[in-house]
């Protein structure tokens, strides 16, 4: 088993950030005008902060100059505990959510909002805007709780790109994978898609992601860790089979739920300059389903070895 992860803070986000009721997506624009905007303090209920009784929707918004992160470091942003549900824009980009907005809702107020920020999003140079839209069905709402702040991955992450985050996602009825032109949705990896608004899907379902080699990731034997996915998964990159697992049993019996995934990647298949596409099939046989633990992401064939072995 791979080990998990530790993490330091960079910047605290705790104290004051932009407020708004209501629901208006270009809210989520880096350049959007938020100067009329109350003040609000994050963690804290908005009950106490003056909007005593209000259930629906709200947004929050803050920033912060990219030169106080170190350039190369993996870093997240953990948003604590927001009531109901949440997605989290950094820079105008979608980076990560939790419950299901309605119509389909569904409170996720228990979990803890951990999101990694793509580096290619990061402005070190200047302003960085955070924004986050909550929905709140009933009692008491918003960022409710936690230590909000941007933290370091540990430096011991087996992973030169990592790939958690939002994906897209598509249900297939009989496996066959969705066109470009079919309705794909949004979908947090790892995380189980019951947990996400398909709660009774029993059956095919598709991940895609896109991603550009890094100048360090070429030349060299890359292989792509998929985490542990429930319950079976045919894998490809760029339209050419990288990679399955399937026991073949049934449920309750199948065990490639507990198998973690960890394909190799030829550079036959990879693209060094532009654009390369990860497709998953996965087929859930019973219960939970989908990419569901990590480690995500693609490193080289020794670093790999070296964190396992170690």
């Amino acid at each position: 088993m791979l080990p998990q992860l530790s993490n330091a803070q960079l910047i605290d986000l705790n104290g004051r950030w932009k407020f708004a009721l209501g629901d208006q997506q270009n809210r989520s624009l880096k350049d959007f005008d938020d100067s009329d905007w109350e003040w609000i303090k994050v963690p804290a209920q908005w009950e106490n902060q003056g909007f005593h009784g209000f259930d629906g929707f709200a947004w929050y918004r803050t920033s912060f100059n990219g030169s106080r992160l170190p350039k190369g470091v993996k870093v997240f942003l953990n948003m604590g505990f927001v009531d109901d549900a949440d997605e989290v824009y950094f820079n105008g980009e979608l980076i990560g959510f939790s419950g299901v907005m309605p119509p389909r809702f569904r409170t996720a107020y228990n979990s803890e909002r951990s999101y990694v920020i793509p580096q290619s999003l990061i402005n070190y140079d200047g302003p960085n805007v955070i924004a986050v839209r909550v929905f709140d069905s009933q009692y008491s709402g918003g960022i409710v709780d936690g230590n909000i702040g941007i933290y370091r991955v540990n430096s011991g992450s087996p992973m030169l790109l990592d790939l958690q985050g939002v994906w897209d996602f598509s249900i297939s009825k009989n496996g066959s994978k969705p066109s470009q032109n079919d309705s794909w949705d949004k979908i947090l990896v790892p995380k189980y898609w019951e947990k996400q608004g398909y709660r009774r899907h029993d059956g095919f379902a598709w991940y895609r992601k896109e991603f550009e080699l890094l100048p360090e990731m070429k030349n060299e034997e890359l292989v792509l860790v998929l985490g542990k996915i429930d319950d079976f998964d045919e894998v490809y990159v760029n339209g050419k089979l990288v990679g399955r697992t399937r026991d073949n049993r049934r449920f309750p019996h199948s065990e490639s739920y507990s198998k973690y995934r960890i394909y190799y990647l030829s550079s036959v298949v990879l693209k060094e300059n532009g654009i390369n596409l990860i497709e998953v099939q996965v087929e859930d046989i019973g219960v939970d389903g989908g990419i569901y633990d990590g480690p995500i992401g693609i490193t080289t064939k020794d670093r790999l070895y070296e964190l396992i072995q170690g």
